[in-house]
């Protein structure tokens, strides 16, 4: 099948610090690569990949400092998929609404994966109005606050088998990880560690758009002595630092929409204490990856329980419900689905079967409608 990898300029794919959507789209696009697919990322260019790149940029947005204009540059990538689409069987965007108006036009069979929070008044706008456009959720809490929205599935994130190994845990720290921000409630994630008398050591980057906040409300927190302040982190540290803490604390106060971070931890075994917002019912089985509580008592109690919990156990749960094989057969599905879908409409003639091919006899979970 010859697909199309639309990935945000903002980082490179994949990316080199902090960057979730394009860390999936780096996993999913070398997967269809290995499976034998014939695929094209469009991404700045000084990602990493397999697939053929396309690219007018040579470094990604958020640390160029030559660009101050983000918009222009995802126009330009926006025709440089315009001049390319009937070369591909299926286009997957990652782009958000971006494209919306533009795909209508192309005539191509396509999705677009949702990998943000939707709960934002102002997008209600452009999903009654682009309402026929497949999207895909990456948790069915992620949908709630789009119900209309033409859903294709669920497709949960996954990463490859052997991105991450199980740790031990002896590192005698709980971990954080990700932003600091409001919503990801890292005051939460000290306060926590501290009743419980354990360390914690926070690898987070800080938005411009944060400062303040860290400022204002998080950086006395970061003085006192059970805490380690870190900062911004790459691929090639977490899974020490995740593998030798204890636990990963994910005490969030937003609809998070999926949490890649849950299942990092969980590809090196150690287990997540998490509140029970967004998707972390739906990612984390409580009492065998993790616990979900909805207190600081609950926590700091699940916290001085956390031993407990199998670290062969979470890493077995990560491998059955979170590999990368796993999410890109539930993507190839789709894209058949929207092949057939156009094909019936008699839009565009149906692809040759032989374009379905790839290397993987894996059995994988079923796509959720």
């Amino acid at each position: 099948m010859k697909i199309a990898q639309i990935s945000p300029l903002y980082e490179s794919v994949p990316p080199k610090l902090y960057g979730g959507t394009e860390r999936v789209v780096s996993y999913l696009t070398e997967e269809l690569v290995e499976q034998g697919h014939e695929v094209t990322l469009f991404a700045s260019g000084d990602s990493r990949t397999k697939a053929k790149l396309v690219s007018h940029i040579h470094d990604a947005l958020r640390l160029n400092k030559s660009v101050s204009d983000p918009l222009a540059h995802h126009i330009v990538q926006m025709q440089d998929l315009v001049e390319r689409a009937e070369d591909f069987d299926v286009i997957h965007f990652h782009t958000d609404y971006l494209y919306f108006p533009v795909i209508r036009l192309l005539n191509r069979p396509h999705l677009t994966t949702l990998h943000g929070r939707l709960d934002i008044p102002d997008l209600q706008y452009v999903y009654q109005k682009f309402r026929k456009e497949p999207v895909v959720s990456i948790s069915n809490h992620q949908r709630k606050p789009l119900p209309f929205a033409a859903w294709a599935g669920t497709v949960y994130h996954g990463l490859p088998l052997s991105l991450y190994r199980k740790g031990e845990g002896n590192g005698d720290y709980v971990a954080f990880l990700g932003r600091i921000s409001p919503e990801k409630r890292v005051d939460r994630a000290i306060e926590m560690a501290g009743k419980a008398g354990l360390k914690i050591k926070i690898a987070a980057k800080i938005d411009k758009a944060d400062m303040e906040y860290y400022e204002s409300s998080i950086k006395q927190l970061m003085e006192q002595p059970h805490v380690e302040f870190i900062g911004e982190i790459g691929e090639k540290d977490k899974g020490a630092f995740l593998g030798n803490a204890k636990a990963l604390l994910f005490p969030i106060d937003w609809p998070e929409p999926f949490g890649m971070v849950v299942i990092e931890a969980m590809a090196c075994g150690t287990p997540v204490i998490a509140w029970p917002h967004g998707s972390v019912p739906e990612i984390l089985d409580h009492g065998k990856s993790g616990f979900i509580v909805q207190s600081m008592e609950e926590a700091v109690t699940a916290l001085k329980n956390i031993d407990a919990l199998d670290r062969d156990v979470v890493r077995a749960v990560f491998e059955e419900r979170f590999s990368v094989a796993a999410m890109a057969g539930n993507y190839l599905r789709l894209y058949k689905q929207q092949i057939e879908e156009k094909a019936t409409e008699g839009k565009i003639l149906p692809i040759r079967s032989r374009k379905y091919g790839g290397k993987s006899n894996a059995r994988l979970p079923k796509v959720s409608a």
